[in-house]
């Protein structure tokens, strides 16, 4: 856990969109302990993507120091393949009007959440800040990717114009205890863990994988990239987009080799290359995070992933 300021946050009260989800639980977690009042909507009480439940929902919560939004629609390759019309659309209302509604009530600090899916398909690795307007994103990922981009391009329209105070931040893919593993909308990682475990139980003697293995990803652990989010809302108050990341990148079949040893399956792995390897790589440069906000990843990817098998084993009957 890295060093945050316990002032900066008593008392300070703290919206967060998503805030029961799998990054937004654990955000909340880590402000309770730092003493700060969060307030986390749910989709029960308040449909983002129309404006009237925008308004509603900060009208009920008045005096708000700072937004944090993680709320999104979302999941993996498949899930942005099979629903690229809801993905762009509900993601892009829920940001526009979000932070829209906030400069209008002179919120002190909005934080937006992007994604790495808004780095184009071909970017040079590992991915600059710089290179995110250099191309179209990888076909299955784009509506998501720019929608949640349009984001960026409005904090830094709303800087320039009114002088509100918002950040975009794009995180890699992340994974943790609590993680969505549901085989429709879940990320690789996850995927692969159910896969493997469940295979394990029932003595299934292969899985399938889709893609051909061959492509890359980063993958940031979700209690780093709740440090990263709360270090940049503390000291970074500027519109430049960061990347919060790890910097080390995988390919599927050594991350396939890494979950079948931590598993114990024994079975083989059968490809299906009929389905989309999504972008051929992701590895972020996070050099402006270290040097704007001093955040650096420090949990390795064997201890994360151990504690995140130990979850699903413990938890997969409640799923």
């Amino acid at each position: 856990m890295l060093l945050l300021n316990r002032d900066f946050w008593k008392n300070k009260k703290v919206l967060i969109t998503g805030g029961a989800g799998f990054l937004g639980s654990h955000l909340v977690t880590r402000l309770a302990e730092l003493d700060s009042n969060t307030i986390t909507p749910s989709h029960k009480d308040y449909d983002l993507v129309y404006g009237d439940q925008v308004r509603k929902m900060y009208s009920d919560n008045p005096n708000i120091d700072i937004v944090i939004h993680l709320a999104a629609k979302v999941g993996g390759i498949g899930a942005n393949r099979d629903h690229p019309g809801s993905f762009m659309y509900d993601n892009l209302m829920m940001g526009v009007q979000l932070m829209h509604e906030a400069y209008l009530r002179n919120i002190p600090k909005f934080v937006a959440l992007g994604t790495v899916c808004a780095y184009p398909k071909h970017t040079p690795v590992p991915f600059k800040e710089e290179d995110l307007w250099n191309g179209y994103p990888e076909e299955t990922n784009a509506p998501y990717g720019l929608a949640k981009k349009m984001m960026l391009v409005q904090s830094q329209g709303y800087r320039e114009e009114y002088g509100f105070n918002s950040i975009f931040l794009l995180p890699v893919n992340l994974y943790g205890p609590g993680d969505n593993f549901d085989p429709s909308s879940s990320h690789v990682i996850p995927a692969l863990i159910k896969k493997c475990v469940d295979a394990v139980d029932r003595g299934d003697k292969e899985i399938i994988v889709w893609g051909t293995g061959k492509a890359s990803r980063e993958f940031l652990y979700v209690e780093d990239a709740v440090d990263g989010i709360l270090l940049a809302t503390e000291k970074y108050n500027k519109s430049d987009p960061v990347n919060i990341g790890s910097s080390f990148e995988l390919t599927i079949k050594e991350l396939i080799n890494i979950i079948i040893d931590a598993t114990g399956f024994e079975g083989n792995i059968i490809w299906d290359t009929t389905k989309p390897d999504g972008q051929p790589r992701r590895k972020l440069n996070v050099s402006r995070a270290e040097k704007e906000f001093d955040f650096k990843s420090h949990t390795s990817f064997e201890d994360g992933l151990r504690r995140t098998i130990e979850w699903y084993k413990a938890h997969k009957i409640d799923l």
